[in-house]
Formats: C-alpha cells, sequence, structure tokens
C-alpha cells in the first residue's frame, strides 16, 4: 500500500474544530473550523452546525472570509450568537445567524470591539463584555501621538453591558468600579447573574486578584460576593438542599503552584457567602473545567493520567463521579440544559480532532471529518509508558517509534519533547503540531519520548505541587528516567539523543544541556533561562516567582532562583542549541532568548537563534509554524543523523 508523506504543509495547513456548543435542546451543535497557521494579517475561520446524532452532514453557517468565534445558542435553539470581526478586520462584533434562513446580523458596532457575550433566557437581552469606547480625549492623543503611557492611569477594563436586540440599545450597569469583568454566568430560575472580575485588566496582578459578584439583568442591582481563588476560571451556577451555590476552577489554595481544584461556595439570599470549599480535594486526576447544567450538578471535565473523563459533581458527597472517559484528549466540553447530552473535540492516539456527540454515559458520535488527507499516512507506533521516578514514585508518558518500525529494529535515534506548563501533560492523542510535533519527527526515523514528569496535570494536586520552588530537579531526574529505561530496553541509541520544548519545554531543554552533555542537540522553543527575570518581566509574575522559589528584589542573593535557572550554567553547556522565539511574546518574553543566545555566544556554544516577528507565546502565522517544522527537523537531522 502506498503511504502519504507527511510535509509541513500537510500539518499546518490542516483544520481544526475549535469551541463547540450543544443547543439547550440537545438536538444541534454549533463549532468553529480555522485552519492551523494564519495566511494573512488575521486569522480566519468558519461557523459550522452539525445534528448531535450524527444525522445528515454538517452545514457552513459562514463564509470563513473574517474571524468568527464564540458560538453561543439562544434558549429557544434556533438562533446562534457569536462574535466576527467581519466588518472591521481584527475588530469583533456581536452577530447572530438563524438556523432555518441562515441570515446574519451585525447586532453591535462597538469602537474598540467586543470581547464576550452572553445570551440570556430573555430573547432579547444579550449581556456584553467590552471596554469603554474611546473619548474624543483618546482620540485625540492617539492622532497627535500624545500617548505617553502612565501605569495605572487611563485603565480601560472591560465591563459587563447588557444589549437590547430589537432597539439595539446598549446600558452599562454600574457596580464593579473599574474591576476588569472576565466571565459571566447565568442562574437558571431567575436569571441573576455571576460575575467574575479582575482588579485590573493586566494579568499580573489581575490573575491573583479576582472576585465574585452577582448582578440583577432587569434591576440593575449588584453585590459583592468577595474574592476568589487566584486563577479562577469556569463559573458555573448548581442548586443544592440548602440554596444556590457557585463553583468555578482555579489554582488550589493557597498555593500558586499545584494543581487546579473545583472550589464552591454557598451564595445566600442575603449577607456574606461561606468558606470556598474544595470539592476535589484527594482526587489524583485534575479538573480542566466545568459545565453548568440548568436543572443539575455541573459537569466537570477532568485530566487523568493520559486520558480524559467526564466527572458529574455528586451533591450529598460532595465529590465528582467518573460518568465517561476518552482515552486520549477530550477538550471544550458543552452539554444541553439537562446535562443527559454533550459534545466536545476529542482525539486519540492516531485520530485527529473532531467534534464528538452523543449521551453524557457515552458513547459519543464523530460528527466531523476535517482530516480525510492524513488517512494514508503511515503513523509511528504510539504506546504508553508507565515506570518509576529515582524516589518511586509512579510516572507515565508516551512513546512513539519511527514509522514502519517495531522495537526490535531499535536501537534509535530519540528525541525527548517535554511539554509546557509545568502545569501540563502529555495525553494519549494524535501528536501532530507545529511544536512538538511527535509524529512528524517519528515519521522521519525518530524514535520519540513524551515524559511526564512531576509538576504537571493528570495526577492531582500533590503531584503537581512537587516544582514549587524546585523547577528542574527532580523534574529532570524523572524525565533522565524514563531515557535511563529506554536505553536500557535497546529503544534509543545513546549516542544519538536530542531533547525540545516549548515555554517550560524549552526552559527544560536549555536545563539539560546545563546539566549534561549526553544530548547531541537541543531545541529551546520560548524557554526560560533566568527565573528571576522572569518573574519580574513576564506577564504571570507571581507564579513564576512560585515556581522559580524566589524573586530578584528579595535582598542581595544569591537568590534561589539562581540556583533554578539555566543561564547559571550556561559556562557548562557543550551541545548545540536551536532557539526558538516570538518577538512579541509577553509571556516569556524574548529576552529570555536573547539571555541565553548571549551565553552561548560569550562560550563559543554551537548555536542559532530565531525570532519570529509578530509572533507572541505560540507562532501562529503559517510561515513562522512552517519555518519551526523544518528548522526543528533539520537540526535534530544534522546533529543526530
Amino acid at each position: 500500500m502506498a503511504h502519504t508523506q507527511l510535509t509541513a504543509e500537510l500539518v499546518v495547513d490542516g483544520r481544526a474544530p475549535r469551541t463547540p456548543a450543544l443547543s439547550p435542546d440537545g438536538r444541534w451543535v454549533a463549532y468553529v473550523v480555522a485552519p492551523g497557521g494564519q495566511a494573512g494579517d488575521h486569522p480566519v475561520s468558519e461557523l459550522w452546525v452539525a445534528a448531535a446524532d450524527g444525522t445528515g452532514s454538517p452545514r457552513r453557517l459562514t463564509s470563513g472570509e473574517a474571524h468568527d468565534s464564540a458560538p453561543r445558542w439562544a434558549a429557544d435553539s434556533v438562533v446562534v450568537y457569536f462574535l466576527s470581526d467581519r466588518a472591521e478586520r481584527g475588530t469583533a462584533q456581536v452577530h447572530r445567524v438563524g438556523l432555518v434562513d441562515g441570515v446574519v446580523q451585525a447586532l453591535t458596532s462597538w469602537s474598540g470591539g467586543v470581547s464576550g457575550h452572553l445570551p440570556l433566557a430573555d430573547p432579547d437581552l444579550v449581556v456584553v463584555i467590552a471596554a469603554d469606547e474611546p473619548s474624543a480625549e483618546d482620540e485625540r492623543r492617539a492622532r497627535e501621538r500624545d500617548d505617553a503611557r502612565v501605569w495605572g492611569e487611563r485603565v480601560r477594563p472591560d465591563r459587563l453591558r447588557l444589549l437590547d436586540v430589537r432597539s439595539r440599545e446598549v446600558r452599562t450597569p454600574d457596580g464593579f468600579g473599574n474591576r476588569h469583568v472576565v466571565e459571566v454566568a447565568r442562574r437558571p430560575d431567575d436569571g441573576t447573574l455571576a460575575v467574575l472580575t479582575w482588579s485590573t485588566p493586566d494579568v499580573d496582578p489581575g490573575l491573583v486578584d479576582p472576585g465574585l459578584h452577582l448582578l440583577d439583568p432587569d434591576g440593575g442591582g449588584t453585590r459583592d460576593l468577595g474574592p476568589a481563588a487566584a486563577d479562577a476560571s469556569s463559573l458555573v451556577w448548581w442548586s443544592a438542599d440548602d440554596g444556590w451555590h457557585l463553583a468555578y476552577v482555579a489554582k488550589t489554595p493557597p498555593t500558586l503552584v499545584g494543581g487546579h481544584a473545583v472550589l464552591d461556595v454557598a451564595v445566600p439570599v442575603s449577607g456574606p457567602v461561606g468558606e470556598h470549599r474544595n470539592l476535589t480535594a484527594g482526587l489524583t486526576c485534575c479538573p480542566i473545567h466545568l459545565v453548568q447544567v440548568d436543572t443539575g450538578p455541573p459537569l466537570a471535565l477532568v485530566a487523568d493520567g493520559l486520558d480524559t473523563a467526564i466527572h458529574r459533581l455528586d451533591p450529598v458527597g460532595p465529590d465528582f463521579v467518573e460518568v465517561y472517559r476518552v482515552h486520549g484528549l477530550a477538550m471544550s466540553l458543552t452539554t444541553n440544559r439537562h446535562g443527559d447530552a454533550v459534545a466536545a473535540v476529542l482525539s486519540t492516539s492516531y485520530e485527529p480532532q473532531n467534534v464528538h456527540a452523543g449521551p453524557t454515559r457515552g458513547p459519543l458520535t464523530r460528527l466531523t471529518d476535517l482530516r480525510p488527507e492524513l488517512r494514508d499516512i503511515r503513523w509511528g507506533v504510539q504506546e504508553r509508558l508507565s515506570y518509576e521516578a529515582s524516589d518511586g514514585l509512579t510516572l507515565d508518558g508516551l512513546l512513539i517509534l519511527p514509522a514502519g518500525r517495531s522495537r526490535e529494529d531499535g536501537p534509535f535515534p530519540l528525541v525527548t519533547l517535554v511539554h509546557g506548563g509545568p502545569y501540563d501533560r502529555h495525553d494519549d492523542r494524535l501528536k501532530l503540531g507545529w511544536f512538538p510535533s511527535g509524529q512528524g519527527l517519528a515519521t522521519a526515523g525518530y524514535a520519540v519520548f513524551l515524559p511526564n514528569p512531576r509538576g504537571g496535570k493528570g495526577h492531582g494536586h500533590d503531584f503537581a505541587v512537587r516544582v514549587a520552588g524546585a523547577v528542574g530537579l527532580e523534574e529532570w531526574t524523572d524525565i533522565c528516567a524514563g531515557i535511563d529505561l529506554l536505553v536500557a530496553d535497546g529503544v534509543a541509541d545513546p549516542d544519538r539523543l536530542g531533547i525540545g520544548g516549548w515555554s517550560h519545554g524549552g526552559f527544560m531543554a536549555a536545563w539539560a544541556v546545563g546539566q549534561t552533555d549526553r544530548f547531541r542537540a537541543a531545541v529551546m522553543g520560548a524557554g526560560i533561562s533566568d527565573w528571576g527575570m522572569l518573574a519580574a518581566t513576564g506577564e504571570e509574575g507571581p507564579f513564576e516567582s512560585a515556581l522559580g522559589g524566589s524573586s530578584g528584589w528579595e535582598g542581595t542573593g544569591p537568590h534561589r532562583h539562581d540556583r533554578l535557572s539555566p543561564i547559571s550554567y550556561a559556562s557548562g553547556v557543550r551541545t548545540p542549541v536551536l532557539i526558538l522565539h516570538g518577538e512579541d511574546d509577553t509571556n516569556v518574553p524574548v529576552s529570555q532568548a536573547e539571555f541565553f543566545h548571549r551565553a552561548l555566544r560569550r562560550f563559543g556554544v554551537e548555536h542559532t537563534y530565531v525570532v519570529y516577528p509578530r509572533e507572541g507565546h505560540r507562532i501562529r502565522e503559517r510561515n513562522h509554524q512552517l519555518d519551526v517544522l523544518r528548522r526543528t527537523r533539520a537540526w535534530f537531522d544534522r546533529w543526530l543523523g
């Protein structure tokens, strides 16, 4: 049988589904389809709809000439609201499209654009989240370039607004001050809105200073419920014997490093709320996000080892009980109003991402077929690994063998790809993307090791919190234990080892070459070289400080983060390093790459330093994604042969 060759173009030009939304009556799934790489100045995407039972063919609702996103169903299940920048590229407005007539209508023309929306039970009322429109003074300052930026002045937080669809009138309830609105959830019985805010639009300190509020959309009255835990998201209502509760996902208090938890607070009719209870304490899995069910307890999507599971809250527990398991990746879970049907984006070992739907307890039916061009690719065999760390901690990961080869054909050149985060994971999905591309390397003849060291997602808070103030230590020996196992098993050639990763994976690659010369090549993608500098300049500074163990303003040093920073070991690097970074990265600023580049240049280490203009922490432009894939492949080919 002839096999299709996997090219870089085939990887980045593929189309993937995003943000499915199941209609309240459970009959339809609306979803977005977008290409992997952005070809022009602005992204493009299309809105589609499919029957949830898999009958008939999916139907495209928008043309794909603009960036259409965030589908939300009206209560009647016949109208879809969504965001689109079709009127002005780069500026999103609220639109709606009828399921029957297919007519698209623009509902807002808000100067500066809209960042979020939520249709309410009243068919003529929609929540709109948007910053204030520029004033005449703002326009003058921009026109005359009288635009000095003073921290704390002229802050433009996103505000909650209510759009009357009939009159197009937008009103802005008062009650949240200058707090930045990030999320809204509607209570099923009377429409009361729960609102999640930050103290400021800046991630630091906004993400560590969230608050909860209530809003009556009819009368406009507001109520402050006090602070929420850091990194709060995924707000849902649910009803218990003692009344209404709010639940959300956040970092497990009181730490900024560790696993996520589901926190829950009862909302009395009046007076202060009680403590925020951890409903997932002690679980050896990690909640990803919650989904509100209007007539019952919420659902939760949970990372569990290499798999993903759907759980349901048991109000008697309190506990979450597994109701369905996906052997691989599931994301963007959505449900109908009764919680007895779900839709999600799924991917398994050899199957790309597609929309699936079905009963909450399964089975789920595939509704889309977005990558038919991949059917004739011969993938490398993808194995699940389970092994012990040096201290006995049980670890997991994946091994992808070279395409068409078996273990008996080894040893092979081995590339270890470390995931980001560190609170992330390698799940058992099809490993194909602009970076890391495990199957891309496997089809080129490499064995690929995808480890899940301590600090990651999928094994509970206690597993994840082990890297607090200790990045690069035991998580590094966890990775080494897996490599040693593959060498001992005859899979990996000890003389042809490579390592790479993006973000925290890029940090681990930079860390590795400062600890050992066993690797013949390394790829540092958007990686960290100095934790102190990252805590001071990265957008998630408090979290980085907690990972690195200290901040540079804590006295004259030496600091804890100096011991944990790859830059401190640069004088010992002998391994050739490929450094890749986005020029406009605010998560891990490009200064991290520049620092490591200058150190390697100072010590005469073979390396290549590549900066991608206009790119942030993730590489989005098509030509840049192609460059990452080709350059990474060529780098390992050069040094591992």
